[in-house]
This record gives structure tokens, C-alpha cells and sequence, in this order.
């Protein structure tokens, strides 16, 4: 498996990033994670939406925290043909629940906590850690990645308004 190093750090301390290093243009590869109720999610299954894929070491954490409920905001203005889908390798009882007490009802909370496919075929997984870099991706109605950002500290929040912006060029 692809490894690179120092492409994120953690309190300022190099981690690994395991699985492929996508790049703007490719098609966004599919992959398979946990919805809320316990069954199975394809990313194909959003085919024909704009999405916005946020990846997060943990919707516990305060930057976790705010990074969803930003998205969450920002998709009541993005409209019915963008999906923001928010992964981490939460167990999907507690993103449920998180859900619930955060009240974000827009954005899709997924776990990757089975096999770590998303983590890997996104190049996102932290070796060190197993949970996910703090990433953002944006793929078009036809699947084709059209945005990449990996948050080098991963205590750091991304750049909202280049993500939103690269949706709304695609809209």
C-alpha cells in the first residue's frame, strides 16, 4: 500500500498517510461505509450530485465539531444537487447521536470504521492512528474530483470558501 509522510502532522508531529494519493481530474473511486442505521453506504449511490466529501478524525473533537456544523450551514445555500457527506471512523452509533445533539440534519455522517475503504482509496488514512486526515474533496455529477484539500495540522479547520467555491463553479 501507498505511504507518504509529513503530508499531515498532528501537534506538529509527522504522520503517515496510507492509500493512494488522488489528484484532480481522476475519477472519484468508489468505496463502501456505514450510514447511522448500521447499513451499508456505496459513494456511487450519490451519482449525479455534486459532492462534497469531508473526511474527520472524529466528530467528537471541537474542530470535527465546528467543521460539520459549518457544512451543515453552508448546504442549506448549495441546493438539492449537492450531497456533503461528513466520514470518520466513528462508530455510526455515536455520529448518530452527535447528529441529534449538534442538530446537523444536512450533512450525511458516515463510518469507515469496518474496513477503512474510504480512508485508503482517498489516501486519508493516518497509519499511526487509523482514523482519517481532515480532508476535503469535491466531486462532480459525473464523478470526477474537481477539488483536494488535505489540512496539513490536523487540528486545523479547512478553507470553506475554496471548497464552496469550487461547488458552486460546478452547480
Amino acid at each position: 500500500m501507498e505511504e507518504r509522510t509529513g503530508m499531515v502532522t498532528m501537534k506538529g508531529n509527522p504522520m503517515t498517510l496510507a492509500g493512494h494519493a488522488l489528484k484532480v481530474g481522476e475519477k472519484a473511486p468508489d468505496f463502501e461505509v456505514t450510514g447511522n442505521d448500521m447499513k451499508p453506504v456505496k459513494f456511487s449511490s450519490f451519482s449525479g450530485k455534486v459532492c462534497i466529501i469531508s473526511s474527520v478524525p472524529s466528530l467528537d473533537t471541537p474542530v470535527c465539531d465546528m467543521e460539520t456544523r459549518r457544512f451543515n450551514k453552508e448546504a442549506a445555500g448549495l441546493g438539492s444537487d449537492v450531497v456533503i457527506l461528513t466520514i470518520s471512523m466513528d462508530l455510526p452509533f455515536a455520529q448518530k447521536r452527535w447528529c441529534g445533539a449538534a442538530g446537523v440534519d444536512r450533512v450525511i455522517t458516515l463510518s469507515d470504521y469496518k474496513t477503512a475503504g474510504f480512508g485508503t482509496s482517498y489516501g486519508v488514512l493516518i497509519k499511526e492512528l487509523r482514523l482519517l486526515a481532515r480532508a476535503v474533496f469535491v466531486s462532480d455529477k459525473n464523478g470526477v474530483i474537481q477539488y483536494i484539500q488535505i489540512v496539513k495540522e490536523v487540528a486545523d479547520e479547512p478553507d470553506y470558501s475554496a471548497a464552496i467555491n469550487a461547488v458552486k463553479g460546478l452547480v
